[in-house]
């Protein structure tokens, strides 16, 4: 037997009963380190002549590929093994008590999109949804915003490079969830009652204000719909919502491209301890815009605007949360801060969600 068969002999065993991981490497270093007899191996091939090199050296660095080949299987087969012994003996005892484990809480804004949808669910309404990233066409142009409305300006519109365009469209982060009624209203038959809660975005940041932020829509389109249902049901929402019987609305005419006639709505305040508390008449809050959904909407959705009316209204999620729960910078929804979340936060098991129904 010649010496390199002997060798690879030797290696090949050696490697074969390594029993761990600390075995297999004490061999990879014996074997191919810079100490090894193949190492050694490898430096004597400067001093052959071109022809012996030309025998001796496909021999030696097949020698040295098919030992590092069967080291590396093998510390793949051991670390595997280790693995499964490890998965094997660790156990999670799933009696322990829940109060000894680290305790999350619901965020306000989850809390409050619970709320809503439980409210608006007893008026019959659903949950509707969309992409966060619109074209401009459902966002601007299908809710009768023209080409010059500042609301498309840069700098309150995050936009899309216009190499980004589909189908001609220009991609942006909507600003509001205005395009989840749009495309409701192409894609389900009359009559409607959604709600469409979400993220929605635009270039400002201050202590009432942030880059993304969220906000709830309501759409109704249905026969023989006027003012009158609009109001009862602002009504009845932001009575059940802060869970007073003593809420005031008032509706100030105002103007919104998607909507004829528009309002903005007011709520009646009072002030306890210096701050504002909603409900009695101390003064006057504006929570939220409304109207009757303007006819060159429903007739860019494909309905006919002479046999179907509706109304629509949105606020911002985040501002009805720091009413009801007292928070004043809105900034501090996004700072992840745990002292933060463990103060206004809500426990899992114990969220108020208004299950009861309105009528309750």
């Amino acid at each position: 037997m010649s010496y390199l068969e002997s060798l690879r002999s030797n290696l090949l065993a050696l490697t074969e009963s390594a029993a761990s991981l600390d075995a297999i490497e004490e061999v990879r270093v014996r074997a191919l380190g810079k100490a090894s007899d193949i190492a050694g191996l490898m430096k004597t091939l400067g001093g052959m002549s071109p022809e012996e090199r030309q025998v001796k050296a496909p021999l030696i660095q097949g020698l040295r590929a098919e030992v590092t080949e069967a080291i590396a299987a093998k510390k793949q087969a051991l670390e595997a093994a280790a693995l499964d012994a490890q998965l094997a003996s660790e156990t999670l005892d799933m009696s322990l008590p829940v109060a000894s484990l680290p305790q999350g809480s619901v965020h306000p804004v989850s809390q409050v999109m619970d709320e809503l949808a439980e409210i608006f669910a007893d008026l019959g309404f659903a949950v509707a949804t969309g992409p966060e990233i619109e074209d401009d066409w459902h966002n601007f142009t299908a809710l009768n915003i023209p080409e010059s409305h500042p609301a498309r300006a840069m700098h309150d519109t995050f936009y899309f490079p216009e190499d980004k365009a589909r189908d001609g469209r220009r991609m942006l982060l909507r600003t509001h969830t205005s395009p989840v009624q749009i495309r409701t209203m192409m894609n389900q038959e009359p009559p409607i009652r959604i709600i469409a809660p979400g993220r929605t975005y635009r270039s400002d940041s201050d202590a009432t204000h942030t880059p993304m932020f969220h906000q709830v829509e309501g759409l109704v389109i249905d026969r023989g719909i006027h003012m009158g249902h609009l109001k009862w049901t602002l009504e009845t929402f932001v009575k059940a919502f802060f869970e007073r019987d003593d809420v005031v609305l008032r509706l100030r005419p105002s103007y919104f491209p998607f909507t004829e006639p528009s309002a903005e709505v007011d709520v009646g305040f009072s002030r306890e301890n210096g701050r504002r508390v909603i409900g009695g008449s101390d003064g006057w809050m504006e929570i939220l815009g409304s109207g009757m959904v303007h006819p060159r909407v429903i007739a860019a959705c494909g309905l006919d605007p002479n046999e179907w009316q509706g109304f629509a209204f949105g606020c911002g999620i985040d501002r009805l949360a720091m009413l009801k729960y007292g928070m004043d910078d809105l900034r501090a929804f996004f700072d992840g801060d745990l002292r933060w979340l463990r103060h206004y936060g809500f426990a899992s098991l114990d969220v108020p969600t208004l299950s009861g129904g309105v009528g309750a």
